[in-house]
């Protein structure tokens, strides 16, 4: 059995995330932003966040993956599910659990700017540096790690973890 470390509380994520929605309706006031879930990791965040939301919004789904069954990425991103909205003239804001290397939100915003999007920001629940390849300017972040392996609150190891309310840090 894998030993686990709580590092964010059930409690720690549901005060970042009113901060968050606070920041962000603010922010769009006078928009409708199309806000882009990257599956499977920030569905739960997601769905806690749309409900502090105080303005209006559009949801959409995409499935990326770079890490298949490992706990270091491959650097090479692939998509096994892709938004169906159209984001040309959109404000578009990307929702991700954990920006680590950079690669995926790097690979994605290329990819979108095909499109013409209005504007493109990031939000991530957890913007991680310590294997940061490609610059990234995420623009809403929960909360900031240097280092760790983390699990729970809709973020995995194989499948394993999703489940847990906290945030946790994997125990090598």
């Amino acid at each position: 059995m894998d030993k686990l470390e709580l590092i964010y509380s059930p409690e720690d994520i549901r005060i970042e995330i009113k901060r968050l929605a606070a920041q962000i309706s603010k922010d769009y006031s006078s928009s409708n932003p199309l806000l882009i879930c990257i599956l499977k990791g920030a569905f739960i965040f997601l769905s806690d966040l749309i409900r502090e939301l105080t303005i209006p919004v559009e949801i959409d789904f995409m499935k990326l993956s770079s890490y298949g069954g490992s706990t270091k990425t491959s650097g090479e991103i692939n998509i096994s599910m892709d938004i169906s909205a159209s984001v040309k003239d959109r404000d578009i804001i990307i929702v991700d659990d954990i920006v680590d290397t950079g690669h995926t939100f790097n690979f994605l915003t290329s990819r979108l700017k095909k499109e013409n999007f209005k504007t493109c920001r990031l939000l991530a629940l957890i913007d991680k540096s310590e294997r940061r390849e490609k610059v990234v300017n995420i623009d809403y972040y929960g909360f900031r790690l240097s280092k760790g392996f983390v699990v729970g609150y809709g973020m995995d190891c194989s499948e394993k973890y999703r489940y847990l309310p906290g945030i946790y840090t994997l125990l090598t």
